[in-house]
């Protein structure tokens, strides 16, 4: 069996345990509580959820590039602590300690997302294949979710604790797949540092002009690309660059699809809409995530990721100018489809572009770093419609700033690309550094 398919198992039953907890926390956490008093704990809940990158960032990204079988021990890992924290809930559901296991849940299942999302080049054959192996990891996530879900909203009935011990014998179920995923074996920082190649086999010749890297779990010697193939340190740069701006870029994805989320669903409550609304908001919601991962690789085939990711921008942008002029609930469900659309390929288009673009063995790092910073964005746009009373955000200025927001992203990414393709700063850049430059002269002066 392909190594993929392990992945792809142990990625299904990581999603389907995920949704587990999320449907034992939504009823302690929002439903039972009136809007006024589920602000606060909603609120401290988006706090929590950004805590665990702290960790995430600084320590689990280097551990998995540097050791070698880390990546797949830290996929085990995260499921093992992922089963011992939800058996920890069942005690402390209606108690503070119910925050610092979530936490350490969030910091567990970062972790696998980390290491997923650094492994997956080795296990694909191109590069261009890499858009269509997300796809297919992020289907399997809306499936395993799904499949989660009657029996979690079943349980859930009786009680929430019976929703975490089942998300506990799940986490459990995915170490075993996960432990059939190779030893991948993280490769030197460059191409000056790596081993020398002798007394090893040559490997066979490639075609002409077809020549492709080793893959993650290759073994054997070192190979240098042909000397008229290795990068310029000109593109080296435009790919770091470009990089950074997909990861912008994303982290406006991330803080629109916070907003919407908690935006949508204080309206809802506010305005007394009945419990399936927010059911149907949830289901366009994954109705967009799901199209976006079917037609991703049909689109890739087609144009660049970066064409992807800005594109998924701009209509989000028009379709909430549009709901501006008609904020009604059928609006409302088209808006939660086409942020769930642009959440789904954005997030496919910045995985492959980082995969393609980083060195091997700083992927980890890297999905570690952007992943903090993205957290951080979602948990900003969350915070905003949370924080606000109710009557000082109405969905028409909300859905206003979201248009705003998408508008202004796709001009600063759009005009990023422009400028790095012609040696030039990107305007995100020169803005930044005003910025700065503004806010340290007053310290000066």
């Amino acid at each position: 069996m392909q190594p993929f398919t392990w992945l792809a198992r142990t990625h299904l039953l990581s999603a389907a345990g995920d949704a587990l907890i999320a449907i034992a926390l939504a009823g302690s956490l929002f439903f039972n509580l009136d809007p006024a008093a589920a602000r606060p704990r909603v609120a401290l809940y988006l706090l929590v959820t950004m805590a665990p990158f702290a960790v995430v960032g600084p320590l689990i990204g280097p551990l998995v590039d540097r050791s070698r079988g880390g990546r797949r021990g830290m996929i085990i890992g995260a499921g093992i602590a992922r089963a011992v924290l939800a058996l920890l809930m069942v005690r402390h559901l209606d108690s503070l300690l119910l925050f610092p296991e979530a936490f350490g849940a969030l910091v567990a299942g970062k972790t696998y997302h980390v290491a997923k999302s650094a492994v997956v080049p080795g296990l694909v054959r191109e590069e261009r294949d890499l858009v269509e192996a997300n796809s297919k990891l992020m289907l399997l996530s809306g499936l395993g979710g799904a499949l989660a879900a009657g029996p979690g909203v079943l349980l859930s009935l009786a009680s929430s604790r019976w929703v975490l011990v089942l998300a506990a014998v799940v986490f459990v179920l995915m170490t075993f797949p996960a432990r059939r995923l190779p030893r991948f074996a993280v490769r030197p920082r460059t191409l000056d540092d790596a081993p020398p190649a002798s007394p090893a086999p040559e490997p066979p010749s490639p075609p002409p002009q077809r020549w492709r890297r080793p893959s993650d779990n290759y073994t054997g010697p070192w190979v240098d690309p042909p000397h008229d193939m290795r990068p310029t340190p000109a593109a080296a740069t435009r790919r770091r660059g470009g990089m950074l701006l997909a990861g912008s870029a994303m982290g406006v994805v991330r803080a629109m699809t916070g907003f919407t989320l908690f935006l949508i669903a204080f309206w809802l409550r506010t305005d007394d809409a009945a419990p399936w609304w927010f059911g149907f908001m949830f289901t366009a919601s994954a109705v967009g995530q799901l199209i976006g991962a079917v037609g991703a690789p049909w689109l890739r085939r087609r144009v660049r990721e970066e064409v992807l990711l800005a594109s998924t921008l701009l209509l989000a942008a028009a379709v909430s100018f549009y709901v501006v002029t008609a904020p009604d609930r059928f609006s409302v469900l088209v808006l939660a489809m086409v942020i769930g659309l642009m959440s789904a390929l954005g997030k496919l288009c910045f995985d492959a572009i980082v995969q393609r673009d980083e060195v091997p063995a700083d992927r980890g790092r890297t999905f570690a770093r952007f992943e903090t910073r993205f957290q951080l964005m979602w948990v900003i746009g969350g915070l905003v419609p949370v924080a606000a009373p109710s009557g000082i955000l109405p969905l028409r200025a909300g859905v206003m700033l979201l248009g705003i927001a998408g508008l202004v992203a796709v001009v600063l990414y759009a005009g990023g690309l422009w400028a790095l393709a012609r040696g030039r700063r990107p305007p995100s850049e020169i803005i930044a550094t005003r910025v700065r430059t503004r806010i340290r002269r007053p310290r000066d002066s």
